[in-house]
């Protein structure tokens, strides 16, 4: 049985495109050891592969990064191994040199632009090193994939090699699950954003439009950077009973959580290519409970509403205007429901797992 290492930064747990590429490779057989890290409130996890999670003694920083990287690289030089398996930029350099040591061939899977994200626009010294690291590595690799077109663009454009699409979509809802998770008072209307908590994605506009709507509740489901500014927000503006921070959740509680939703909120800023192209996944999540959307009015999200008529892109990022747009596609969501079975049909895991499977197949 053929043995493959996943290697990811993150605490994997509630990382749902990493567990569906995990889940794929498990049922095509292979022996697989998934690698990430343990954090003080990481979940507890019951997986059908073997796993193994750093305990590290730096946690941000360039003393995690490198910490992560060279106890990678010892766990997988001394580890049977396959095939490797990549996960952002991150984790490139130690699956790379040990492609090379060992022979063994190498997926690297960008989930983002990775040396466009605002935490390192913003620190130029620091994406310098990412970016002659990526500069350094990314021409020599083979086996390519990142989360849509205009991102494989790109990459390909810039260093010449071939980069398949890989769509950051769920599993498809066979059935709606409805059990309500969150407490709302009669008539009370639920505005749901989901994922990290962190600069460059509207949450501060979010907070600021709830002193602008009556009746309506709006649920942070997620952990992150500014979770402390954001919850300093919400008091000093006194929206204890229009906020409320979820925390993470494992994807089966965040699932009952967007099921429970009138709107789902995705109002990243223009902070860099990496936001200016992006699908992000919690979108295809609205999409799967079928609740209308309120995105960006950046390139992909706007094509993406456009074209399946799912909901709205917000053109004036202020907090009167948000707020009446989450009005609007709330009184009117029924307008969207035919775009949204429509897109949920096809924007589904279960269609993206053959591209998958036929890259797979393909490696040598």
């Amino acid at each position: 049985m053929n043995r493959i290492i996943i290697s990811v930064t993150n605490d994997f747990a509630t990382d749902q495109r990493l567990l569906r590429t995990c889940d794929c490779f498990n049922e095509l057989g292979y022996d697989i050891l998934l690698i990430g890290r343990k954090l003080k409130n990481s979940f507890e996890i019951n997986l059908p592969y073997k796993t193994h999670r750093f305990r590290l003694l730096f946690n941000k920083g360039f003393l995690f990064y490198a910490e992560y990287n060279l106890r990678l690289f010892i766990k997988l030089l001394f580890t049977r191994k396959d095939l490797l398996y990549a996960n952002d930029l991150d984790t490139l350099l130690p699956n790379y040199l040990m492609s090379k040591i060992t022979s063994c061939a190498l997926i690297y899977d960008s989930h983002e632009y990775f040396t466009e994200v605002p935490e390192l626009i913003s620190r130029p010294k620091i994406r310098s090193f990412w970016i002659k690291l990526e500069n350094s590595i990314f021409p020599r690799l083979k086996n390519v994939i990142t989360v849509n077109q205009k991102l494989a663009d790109i990459y390909s454009s810039k260093y010449k090699v071939p980069v398949t699409v890989i769509k950051n979509v769920p599993r498809s809802a066979v059935e709606k699950v409805f059990d309500p998770v969150v407490a709302l008072s009669e008539d009370q209307k639920m505005v749901l954003y989901q994922g990290s908590l962190n600069m460059g994605r509207g949450l501060e506009l979010m907070i600021d439009a709830m002193m602008h709507l009556e009746n309506h509740l709006l649920v942070l489901a997620g952990g992150g950077d500014i979770l402390d500014q954001l919850q300093v927000r919400v008091l000093e503006n006194h929206l204890e009973d229009k906020v409320i921070f979820l925390g993470k959740l494992l994807p089966e509680q965040l699932q009952g959580v967007t099921n429970q939703a009138d709107i789902g909120l995705s109002l990243e800023e223009d902070l860099g290519l990496n936001y200016r192209y992006c699908l992000p996944n919690k979108v295809f999540d609205y999409i799967q409970a079928q609740i209308p959307v309120l995105v960006s009015d950046l390139p992909l999200l706007k094509e993406l509403v456009s074209t399946y008529a799912i909901g709205e892109c917000l053109t004036q990022r202020n907090p009167e205007s948000l707020a009446f747009s989450i009005k609007n596609i709330i009184r009117h969501k029924n307008d969207y429901r035919d775009g949204l079975i429509s897109a949920s049909g096809q924007l589904n895991w279960e269609n993206e797992k053959k591209v998958f499977t036929e890259f797979i197949n393909q490696i040598d």
